[in-house]
């Protein structure tokens, strides 16, 4: 609550001295590469919201267009893996995708907790302690996403070749819903007409969802038309997207045409429509409905990802979690996956996804020992940690990894079939029409809900082989989650259903058990899963440790409602205070719910 009275004195004082520049969120692990920044400073004077698909060109045209953008396409690209991590134009790497996910929204998720409190660039005193060196590292990819896509987007020359606009002004806005989930508003139509010298006004989460479904509407109806273009065009923009379209499977399953693109739209559609049930509940069905009818990713093809193995680089978390041990298994997900026996910790399984305890464990209490390799052990979150990177002088690092060889090569999920059926089967249960039963979808979203590649059926047989059974539980094991460090008390599991679709069930556990199998199979994907969490109360989990060490608006059992703004220059400080506070309709606190984040029943 300091933290609204720094800006006042902040912003009087930044008056005073006349600043009128934006640095934007800078840090030395998100540094941009000199054609970067150098893309970012050009503005030009096309409309980024416009796209006149009717527009007919000659071949000629179509060439002198495409070699004026070489440039800013090859600088798009880079914009892609950022993503996911990515930065300076490169593949995903593990410095970024931590501060992306790792250090904040993957704990807030409770996918994962944080062993260790020191790092070479601030420290993580407990989960909800945000460092202000850490906090901002979900919009810095943001900003390299939009610095890369945003001069293109506003090239004329793009105006050329729509569909090409189309793509990149979706990838953006995927980028952008994830963002504005994040903090809870954002410069969004500033960035969007690259905007270079503060003042920036914010937008906030209403508004940016809302140009976005307006945005999708315009897109999938340019890429639709796509179909009636001439050969020539097809062929040379066919040839195009496979050269420079990173995060589409098209390249690699031969799939060619709009039709994917088209379904990725409409998923991120039906995506935004279910955060809005609450706020917004005949828009939210509309929009889902519409969505589902346009078409959405209905199979394994479809999927959007960036596909690591195929493009030559492993997947940033096995460097995070096993060589850097910056990473163990939270209790909460722990004790979720042991209640249902689920096929990732089965003890049936030859090759668990997670992995027992790594070395002996001592209670510091007690002096009982449990022996390496007992079992699947968890962090409770919010937990203060250790110290060191060594599981010798930081017991903790024993604690529960993934199996590495599984996850490097798995994919960098953007849109997974999982995500699309889950959503689908809520849906459903709400009376809404999503083409199919509740009971379809939720099936099949169990079914591929594994993080693995698809193709690689190696990685997978194991985990459908166990399957059958998993799906028929109707009931929780009893289970109780024990530290074997001591540092806490035993906590029995507060997963308390099954598996099993039952339509006699209430709509509210249909619902808990559709959220509960969404955030298995989202995993690592944490964004999704924090929304979920916040607008459901889905999956259950246990309450997170030491909670009141954030900014004091939360206490114990409360959840983190957002992340503070990024505020580490003082134009930026000027601006929240300006519009961005307006923007987000509340104060700048952990506490303070998000447009969608509606404190009523979910029916």
């Amino acid at each position: 609550m300091k933290r609204n009275r720094f800006y006042l004195l902040l912003a009087t004082a930044v008056a005073a001295l006349g600043f009128t520049s934006c640095m934007e969120f800078d840090h030395p692990l998100d540094s941009l590469t000199i054609d970067q920044i150098a893309l970012s400073d050009s503005v030009y004077h096309g409309n980024p919201e416009e796209i006149n698909y009717n527009i007919n060109i000659s071949e000629a045209d179509y060439d002198k267009a495409l070699a004026s953008l070489d440039v800013y396409l090859k600088q798009a690209k880079g914009g892609q893996y950022a993503m996911r991590g990515g930065k300076n134009g490169d593949y995903p790497g593990e410095h970024a995708y931590q501060r992306q996910f790792s250090l904040g929204p993957d704990n807030y998720a409770q996918y994962t907790t944080v062993p260790h409190y020191d790092f070479m660039y601030g420290t993580l005193q407990s989960s909800y302690d945000i460092s202000p060196e850490f906090n901002p590292g979900p919009n810095s990819s943001y900003l390299i996403v939009k610095n890369s896509m945003v001069p293109l987007l506003n090239h004329p020359a793009i105006d050329t070749i729509p569909e090409m606009k189309a793509i990149y002004l979706l990838m953006l806005d995927y980028s952008t819903q994830e963002i504005a989930d994040v903090h809870g508003a954002l410069p969004y139509k500033d960035f969007l007409q690259n905007k270079q010298e503060a003042p920036f006004t914010y937008d906030g989460v209403e508004s940016i969802y809302k140009s976005i479904i307006a945005h999708i509407d315009l897109i999938t109806a340019c890429l639709r038309h796509f179909e009636t273009r001439p050969d020539w065009y097809k062929q040379k923009l066919q040839a195009l997207m496979n050269q420079n379209l990173e995060i589409s499977k098209d390249k690699y399953t031969g799939r060619t045409g709009m039709d994917s693109w088209i379904r990725f739209a409409n998923s991120l559609k039906l995506r935004i429509a279910m955060h809005c049930v609450k706020v917004e509940p005949e828009n939210a069905r509309k929009w889902a409905e519409e969505a589902v009818a346009g078409g959405v990713v209905d199979n394994v093809d479809q999927e959007f990802a960036l596909m690591g193995h195929e493009m030559g680089f492993g997947h940033p978390l096995n460097m995070i979690w096993i060589s850097w041990g910056d990473a163990r298994l939270s209790a909460s997900f722990e004790s979720l996956l042991m209640s249902l026996n689920h096929p990732f910790v089965s003890d049936e399984a030859e090759f668990p996804f997670f992995l027992k305890n790594s070395g002996a464990m001592v209670n510091t209490k007690t002096g009982e020992v449990l022996p390496a390799g007992t079992r699947v052990v968890g962090l409770r979150e919010g937990i203060h940690p250790g110290m060191g990177q060594s599981a010798a002088t930081n017991p903790m690092l024993a604690c529960s990894v993934f199996e590495k060889d599984l996850m490097a090569e798995a994919p960098l999920y953007l849109m997974k079939l999982s995500e699309v059926d889950f959503l689908r089967a809520e849906g459903a249960v709400r009376g809404w029409n999503m083409g199919g039963t509740a009971k379809e979808f939720y099936d099949r979203g169990i079914y591929y809900s594994h993080p693995f590649d698809r193709s690689e059926p190696l990685y997978s047989e194991e985990f459908y082989m166990l399957l059958p059974d998993y799906m028929e539980r109707t009931e929780a094991l009893p289970y109780t989650y024990h530290d074997p460090l001591g540092n806490v008390n035993d906590e029995p599991s507060v997963t308390k259903i099954g598996v099993k679709w039952n339509e006699g069930d209430s709509q509210e556990l249909k619902l808990e058990k559709i959220i509960t199998q969404k955030y298995i199979a989202n995993f690592p994907y944490s964004f999704e899963s924090w929304t979920d969490l916040r607008r459901t109360g889905y999956p259950k989990l246990f309450p997170v440790l030491n909670a009141d060490e954030g900014d004091g608006t939360l206490k114990y059992g409360d959840i983190i409602r957002r992340a503070p703004f990024p505020d580490t220059d003082d134009a930026s400080v000027v601006d929240i205070i300006n519009s961005g506070l307006d923007a987000l309709g509340g104060e700048d606190y952990q506490a303070t719910r998000l447009w969608w984040d509606v404190d009523k029943p979910n029916f």
